[in-house]
């Protein structure tokens, strides 16, 4: 299926990972049904996913009750610093968090949909230097979740240990079935080195081969902004 495209002038994506503190538990987890019964409202949002994650905020099939991802796409930059630094929802996620981090995206190479939307692509690639990101996302078809899972351990291991890599998280709208991954890297070379190779390659060529998703999306980003920290390392990275 190909995605509509919904114009923006200049779209800007923010990512915020959290992890809550133990008597707060409750409360985050809560944030997955809450905001899909009543979507933020914010100026300029144009999509929006609260995620949750697997256990440690890793790939596997435990959820985890800690940890949790807000994915907003925003028709300005300015808009979405705005909400970064202003929403009550932020701050109701930073009082309730032990960790926080957060990036300011800028997409430039998207191919697929998330639920029928696809982030228009309005900036240039990046030089070979800068820093990148990458959000892999995709709706498997229960028919083959079995297949999809089997090829997902060792792809999960080379991307923790890949040169270059400075985070990597699990992320998901309903376990086994409506998965995503987030990833940073140092800089495209490191990225494509991960991508082109070993498991992760050979992953994708057997979920296209089996058409193991009813519906997926891959996106490339330029990292504007990043701030605060995750799993205790401080997740600023330095600019070209």
């Amino acid at each position: 299926m190909v995605g509509r495209r919904m114009r923006a002038p200049d779209t800007t994506v923010l990512l915020v990972l959290v992890k809550w503190r133990p008597s707060s538990r409750l409360w985050g987890m809560l944030r997955l049904p809450l905001r899909s019964l009543r979507p933020i409202q914010a100026p300029g949002l144009i999509f929006q996913r609260v995620l949750g994650s697997g256990r440690d905020a890793g790939f596997g099939l435990i959820p985890s009750v800690s940890h949790l991802g807000l994915f907003c796409a925003f028709d300005q930059p300015q808009r979405a610093q705005a909400f970064l630094d202003d929403s009550p929802e932020i701050r109701r996620y930073q009082s309730h968090a032990s960790e926080l981090a957060w990036l300011l995206l800028k997409p430039y190479s998207s191919r697929g949909a998330w639920s029928g939307y696809s982030p228009p692509t309005d900036a240039s690639a990046p030089d070979e230097t800068g820093p990148i990101a990458s959000l892999t996302r995709a709706s498997i078809r229960p028919s083959k979740m079995h297949a999809f899972w089997s090829q997902s351990p060792a792809a999960e291991a080379e991307l923790a240990s890949a040169p270059g890599c400075r985070l990597a998280v699990g992320l998901g709208e309903a376990p086994l079935l409506r998965q995503a991954t987030f990833s940073l890297w140092e800089s495209l070379h490191h990225m494509n080195a991960y991508a082109r190779s070993g498991a992760h390659l050979r992953a994708i060529q057997t979920a296209y081969r089996g058409e193991h998703f009813s519906e997926s999306l891959f996106v490339r980003f330029k990292v504007l902004e990043s701030g605060g920290c995750w799993k205790g390392v401080p997740i600023a990275v330095p600019q070209p």
